[in-house]
């Protein structure tokens, strides 16, 4: 085992701690990238398109959160193996996580394509809604779903890689992808005739010299989803060549990838629940957006405008939650609970003063945050400015309760628990979130006031919730025995060597 893995079962816990969180952070950086250059260049287009992205987003997401709980299995195996030095073992989970969670995106690209004007039409909206911008959501996503094995696939090496300790792997792989994205979203978008960034860049008569004969006027909302798709292939091609062609992350070997029931059962066990918790959160998505739905574009645009700015936010405590995973995983594999308690009291404190820095920065330049994103000053953008600002204040209330629920999610899964993440997860979403924006925006009548109102509270009561839940100590305990492999295969290599 390498030094650098040593760290996270051995001597100081800041050190791993903090090496695994920052490349996971500016992985999720990176990931918020593709939202961030999507709406900026939408943006350009009519607060239109980037309410169809506020409406398109949490279906989406409830799709990907089915497989998504999967990769968090693999990860929490690859782990605890790891922490027992059981590398076969970590080997085999990683290959058949590989396989599995791929075989389940391929169903889930199908069935989420198919599905898309079913699901739209189901949503209470506004009338300028339905017409302005519903359509223009079902365009977008119908081709974002042709890309989901791809957006999968670097997922779930992404999660296998954080589990064996590398988090600076993907890190690298995802500013690849990233980079393609940002470079193919204007011309996608907007084509070569009208392209705004020949404009800022001071370039139109060589824009007009180069590409005024060609015709192509560009895909809206399409071509940014387009340009995801095909910057997400070139993530999964390189993720998955990293992690079977070469020496990098656990050792997968092509008898790996072949289905095993025992593997399966054991991340089926454990990703449930996973894929429960991201599930219910989509729904809880779904929900909060179907009443946001029944507003006006400019409230429309200013709740998914808000929330891609949240998710930026989220990032430090994101990041913390899951290296949190991945110390917690090993150390328990290492059968060292008391370490794994202390790097969750590390975390936990890092990342409430980390968030309470940056709910000081957004509460003072909320505003100017806000317009960026904004190309239009017609009064429908203006309002939204408006809206949106008031919204990111009011959401800096809860910051500091973002970051300590994300770490005890994350110790709660590291230990394998995860039935136990998705509890507080329901907790925060479904008794803290979504009741009470339907009673303050439609019961008391506050409207948008209401809806930011009732977003901020959930992760208050979630991260209370599960802060109390945590002090009782029943979770320091790992979900493999590390003393046997997972499946007959390692378990008959392991007798051949003992002959």
């Amino acid at each position: 085992m390498s030094p650098a893995r040593d760290t996270i079962t051995e001597g100081s816990l800041a050190r791993p701690l903090f090496t695994l969180a920052w490349p996971i952070v500016v992985t999720e950086l990176l990931q918020v990238a593709y939202n961030i250059a999507d709406t900026l260049w939408l943006g350009q287009l009519s607060a239109a398109a980037v309410a169809a992205m506020s409406i398109a987003f949490p279906l989406i997401f409830l799709f990907l959160s089915i497989g998504g709980g999967f990769t968090v299995a693999g990860s929490i195996l690859v782990a605890q193996y790891t922490g027992a030095s059981s590398d076969d073992s970590a080997g085999e989970i990683a290959g058949q996580t590989l396989s599995f969670v791929t075989l389940l995106a391929l169903v889930i690209a199908v069935v989420g394509y198919l599905s898309t004007g079913p699901a739209l039409s189901l949503l209470p909206t506004d009338p300028e809604t339905a017409t302005d911008v519903i359509p223009l959501a079902e365009e977008y996503m119908r081709v974002f779903f042709l890309g989901t094995p791809f957006m999968f696939g670097f997922f779930v090496f992404s999660a296998l890689m954080r589990g064996y300790g590398d988090t600076r792997t993907p890190m690298r792989v995802m500013f690849l992808s990233v980079a393609l994205n940002v470079a193919l979203d204007p011309i996608l978008i907007f084509g070569f005739e009208a392209n705004p960034l020949f404009g800022v860049l001071g370039m139109d008569g060589l824009q007009a010299a180069l590409f005024g004969a060609t015709g192509f006027a560009g895909m809206g909302v399409a071509g940014a989803a387009l340009a995801t798709l095909l910057a997400r292939l070139a993530a999964m091609a390189v993720g998955f060549y990293l992690i079977l062609r070469t020496g990098i992350g656990p050792t997968v070997r092509l008898a790996d990838l072949r289905p095993d029931p025992t593997a399966i059962r054991k991340i089926v066990r454990i990703g449930v629940p996973s894929a429960l918790e991201q599930s219910t959160s989509a729904l809880a998505m779904i929900t909060l957006t179907a009443m946001v739905a029944a507003f006006p574009t400019a409230t429309v645009a200013a709740y998914g405008l808000g929330n891609r700015l949240i998710s930026l936010v989220f990032l430090p405590a994101m990041g913390l939650g899951r290296a949190t995973d991945t110390m917690v995983g090993q150390n328990l594999g290492a059968e060292k609970p008391g370490r794994a308690e202390r790097a969750v009291h590390l975390a936990a404190g890092t990342a409430a003063g980390i968030m309470i820095v940056v709910a000081l920065v957004a509460l003072l330049f909320a505003e100017s945050i806000v317009a960026v994103f904004i190309g239009e000053r017609t009064p429908e953008a203006l309002r939204t400015i408006e809206l949106g600002t008031e919204y990111l204040r009011v959401r800096t209330v809860e910051f500091a309760f973002i970051g300590v629920l994300q770490v005890l999610l994350g110790a709660y899964r590291g230990a394998g628990h995860t039935r136990t993440a998705l509890a507080f997860s329901m907790v925060a979403l479904w008794v803290g979130r979504v009741p009470t924006v339907y009673g303050l925006a439609f019961v008391a009548d506050m409207g948008a006031t209401g809806i930011w109102i009732g977003m901020a509270l959930g992760n208050v009561v979630g991260a209370i919730a599960a802060g109390l839940w945590f002090l009782r100590g029943t979770w320091k305990q790992a979900v493999v025995d590390v003393r046997s492999p997972p499946t007959p295969r390692v378990e008959a290599a392991e007798a051949d060597g003992e002959d």
